[in-house]
């Protein structure tokens, strides 16, 4: 993922600080307890890595058995290759299949919204896609997680309207979460107001995106009480500092967790994604260690040498 890569040498100088707690997430998390099972899913956004033959892969691993290899490893995809192409039916029931026979369960499918809908077509006229990418959807069966639809930097607040007629005819019977890339979201109070209102009436989730060069985007206004983040990371030369914003994430995931949160999503990204695996093992270190979450490690065949190493 290249969505807020700065050059390296501007990274030491970021803040990576997490901003306060949105007014909507105040809104929405507001009991006096946790909840007794929440659920954890912790993952990558893509299984097709060669990096990972070796690493996570056994050697010799074919392409077409990456998937398989993918689900023993984590209980979640952050599933990009629908952004690209809406799947087929038979492309479903196979990923499915691959789930089926090989994860520990429960495993999900967490798909993007594909881009004729959410670039192209900007939601207009686009019924006739969306219709077709959410009816083969239903073939993931129990596989399927929330679908998140992420849109352009370009699509603003002056598009409140289009937003809000699609999602209004979205099916009620499905979880969906939105990512907005518009500074004007999140700059201008009173529409930032307006669009997690409107998120949270609608029982749509906001996803939280940690890029480098994009704080503004790590808005911490949850309208449902599922926390949806998108960490991309930089690397194994800036490792300890990615450790760090994980341990940043981990509290205020437990604070949110106190106060109701029930479900937790976190995907991991690197602009190297051969660096992926490690950070997010030590992701799911630390979720089992303070939050409770119970996930599998990631089962190494070796390691790189690196500072995510212990």
């Amino acid at each position: 993922m290249d969505f807020g890569k700065v050059p390296r040498e501007e990274i030491p100088e970021i803040d990576f600080s997490l901003p306060a707690d949105g007014a909507q997430t105040a809104a929405t998390l507001n009991k006096s307890e946790r909840v007794t099972t929440p659920k954890f899913y912790v993952g990558c956004a893509k299984w097709g890595r060669d990096e990972w033959i070796g690493q996570i892969y056994p050697k010799g691993t074919k392409a077409k058995d990456f998937l398989n290899q993918y689900v023993k490893q984590f209980n979640a995809i952050e599933l990009n290759a629908s952004f690209y192409q809406i799947p087929t039916e038979k492309t479903v029931a196979s990923w499915k299949a691959s789930a089926e026979s090989y994860a520990n369960p429960p495993f999900l499918f967490f798909p993007k919204f594909p881009r004729t809908v959410s670039h192209i077509h900007r939601l207009v006229n686009a019924d006739t896609a969306t219709d077709t990418f959410l009816a083969n959807l239903q073939g993931f069966g129990k596989f399927l997680g929330p679908v998140f639809l992420q849109l352009s930097d370009n699509f603003g607040p002056a598009k409140l309207d289009v937003l809000e007629s699609y999602l209004r005819n979205l099916p009620v019977d499905m979880r969906f979460f939105v990512e907005l890339r518009h500074r004007e979201w999140f700059d201008d109070l009173t529409v930032r107001a307006k669009l997690f209102t409107l998120l949270h009436e609608l029982k749509i989730g906001s996803v939280l995106t940690d890029a480098t060069g994009r704080r503004d985007v790590l808005h911490m206004e949850l309208s449902t009480p599922a926390a949806f983040i998108r960490f991309v990371g930089n690397g194994q030369e800036f490792a300890f500092s990615d450790r760090d914003r994980v341990d940043s994430w981990v509290q205020r995931i437990s604070t949110w967790l106190d106060k109701g949160l029930e479900d937790v999503y976190f995907f991991l990204h690197q602009h190297d994604e051969k660096d992926t695996p490690e950070i997010a093992d030590y992701t799911i270190e630390q979720f089992n260690k303070h939050l409770g979450s119970k996930l599998n490690r990631v089962n190494f065949i070796t390691k790189q040498l690196g500072m995510f190493n212990d």
